[in-house]
């Protein structure tokens, strides 16, 4: 358990925390959220202890070990295992094979496992940084946008490995779908303070967006009434016989504290303009293929796809496999080696490429970025632009050259918004954009009248955005007809079929092959049968139990928001004895609400603890 008490952190005249408290609980896994700048990545250096608060401390049980994704780049050993294996226990026998199958998670073959790691790109050299890590086995473990950089398949197997995590996590990451699978809670940075709650992300962001509606609507009933309190206090001031009424309502004006108004909280505001047109397929692909030189092998071959208006079309594999050299063909930056692509005449593309932040003109301003690409070259709009962009006033005046990465990434986007067009093409958009932003994203091509065409490893986008697919898989890249939870349960991730044989199970096969192979099948079915049931007859009450949690934090939460409601209008209508009547009933509600969460979190995690036992004992 870790506690945060009474922390405060500034820069400058930027206040990031003022005085607050939070536990860490013991098992719990926590997903922290709040917008880009607030004070995430500050908050995981506090607690790795790379920066000091400006008051409070964090307290920790002795021998508490912490570990932290660091973002620098530190190799010291010859090969990419005995580096990971710097992070292994000093105690205990040899435990080589563990680094070996956290690499192989994270997508290193046998023979990656002996290269040098200087000789990997940016993306797997943060791979190995984050094995040594979690092969350390810390108590409490940081980790900050640890999926920047893994590809799909990387970040499933990750996520699985996090699930059955069995200390705690404190995690950052703008992928919501991976976090509200991972996580027990979720904390939330939000306006100098820290709040956390025993849910997924979605209910934080109501309870937050519901308190701030109650408060917005109490500041203005409470301001309604003291303008006309003033309003008697300067009409009968000079009436001699209501002195006393006057000076008591004097009074009342001194004590009465009205609650401050909220500040707006800037966030991206996307909306892509679209360039009409009647065509029913904007482009074409014809047996297209692509490799980068004769002794390389070709990333894809005899590959067809025809986009129409409105198409979601999402590209998805592994690394390395060609979707963003498919992404760069489609935008006419490289010519297939193979085959034909036929463009509408009325075809307007708009690409996002991940290299294309190299594109910028370094000795521009930001403002002036963006009216180079406005068709009436406008500062005026492009600074509009700037501003949803979230460089405000004098940020829009900000060259090229001293921006962040992430700023870029919102300049090459910004750009996109100035131009019409029918069909974008986006590779990665989501890269170092907040949970908010990446929400804000989607809703604008979700709403975008033309045809998308997005890379990514997001889930969140694959399961709420694509309607068809390009698969890169299995050696080779195919066009799926579906949405993405069609291809998980149709078609999967090449490896996902099944684990890795460890030493038993192979043991275990070999020993029944021995053995005349109809008595071998008959008696393991029989057997399995036995302890399917004995599993059952253990889990069976437990998952009731669980069930019938669920539905009651289903009720309560409707009644809670229910009563919130009550709550805002009896305040507004000025209701004393019923806000003292619901505000005592909310207390109750949200207690049993509590109670319940902890209790389904428990039950779930005793489940979990039991199905991982039985699954093992099933598989031996």
């Amino acid at each position: 358990m870790l506690r945060i008490e009474n922390l405060s952190k500034s820069y400058g005249t930027q206040t990031l925390f003022d005085s607050v408290n939070v536990n860490i609980n013991r098992g719990e896994r926590v997903g922290l959220v709040g917008r880009n700048g607030h004070g995430k990545t500050t908050l995981l250096r506090l607690l790795s202890k790379e920066e000091t608060p400006d008051s409070g401390r964090i307290v920790a049980p002795k021998g508490y070990r912490i570990g932290y994704l660091p973002q620098q780049l530190n190799f010291t050993h010859s090969t990419v295992l005995e580096e990971v294996c710097l992070g292994l226990p000093e105690e205990g026998p040899d435990q080589t094979w563990r680094a070996e199958k956290m690499l192989a998670g994270l997508g290193f073959s046998r023979d990656d496992m002996e290269r040098a790691p200087g000789v990997f790109s940016g993306g797997y050299q943060v791979r190995i940084n984050l094995a040594r890590l979690l092969v350390s086995d810390p108590d409490l473990l940081l980790l900050d946008e640890p999926t920047n950089y893994l590809d799909i398949v990387a970040i499933r197997w990750l996520e699985r490995f996090f699930r059955s995590w069995k200390g705690e996590l404190l995690l950052v990451t703008h992928d919501r779908s991976f976090m509200d699978s991972v996580t027990t809670h979720t904390m939330g940075i939000h306006r100098r303070r820290i709040r956390k709650v025993a849910a997924d992300t979605g209910t934080y962001y109501e309870q937050i967006a519901l308190e701030e509606e109650v408060h917005e609507k109490s500041r203005i009933n409470i301001e309604k009434k003291r303008k006309q309190t003033e309003d008697f206090i300067r009409k009968f001031r000079a009436k001699a016989r209501l002195v006393g009424l006057v000076q008591s309502r004097l009074k009342t004006l001194e004590k009465q504290k009205v609650p401050e108004r909220l500040e707006a909280i800037k966030s991206l505001d996307f909306s892509f303009p679209n360039a009409p047109s009647d065509a029913k397929v904007l482009l074409e692909c014809k047996r297209i293929s692509y490799q980068w030189s004769s002794e390389l092998q070709e990333l894809f071959r005899d590959l067809d796809l025809a986009i129409g208006r409105g198409d979601r079309i999402a590209v998805v594999g592994p690394n390395g496999k060609g979707k963003s050299t498919f992404l760069r063909v489609l935008a006419g930056e490289l010519g297939a080696c193979g085959g034909s692509i036929s463009l509408h005449p009325a075809t307007r593309t708009g690409f996002y490429g991940q290299t294309n932040v190299e594109r910028l003109h370094p000795e521009r301003t930001v403002a002036e970025e963006l009216a180079a690409v406005d068709p009436e070259r406008s500062i005026q709009r492009a600074r509009s632009t700037a501003g949803n962009m979230m460089f405000e006033g004098d940020a829009a005046l900000k060259k090229i050259s001293v921006l962040s990465g992430g700023e870029k990434s919102r300049v090459l986007l910004g750009k996109l918004l100035l131009k019409p067009h029918n069909l974008l093409l986006l590779d990665e958009p989501t890269n170092h954009l907040d949970m908010d932003s990446c929400e804000s994203l989607l809703h604008a091509l979700d709403a975008f009248e033309g045809a998308v065409v997005i890379v990514t490893h997001n889930e969140t986008f694959l399961h709420n955005l694509a309607r068809r697919m390009v698969v890169f898989d299995r050696g080779g890249s195919s066009v799926f007809e579906g949405t993405y939870r069609n291809f998980l349960e149709e078609v999967g991730w090449e490896g996902e079929e099944g684990e890795e044989l460890t030493d038993t199970e192979t043991r275990r096969r070999g020993d029944e092959e021995k053995r005349p192979k109809g008595e071998s099948r008959k008696e393991a079915r029989k057997e399995r049968a036995l302890l399917l049931q004995e599993r059952s007859g253990e889990l069976g009450p437990l998952k009731n139990r669980s069930e019938a949690l669920e539905k009651e934090v289903h009720g309560l939460e409707i009644v809670v928001k229910k009563v919130n409601q009550e709550l805002v209008d009896a305040s507004t209508s000025g209701d004393g004895a019923l806000i003292g009547v619901l505000s005592k009933k909310l207390s109750q509600k949200r207690e049993e609400l509590e109670n319940s969460y902890e209790e389904l979190f428990e039950i779930t995690e005793r489940i979990e603890e039991l199905d991982a036992r039985w699954k093992k004992r099933l598989e031996t």
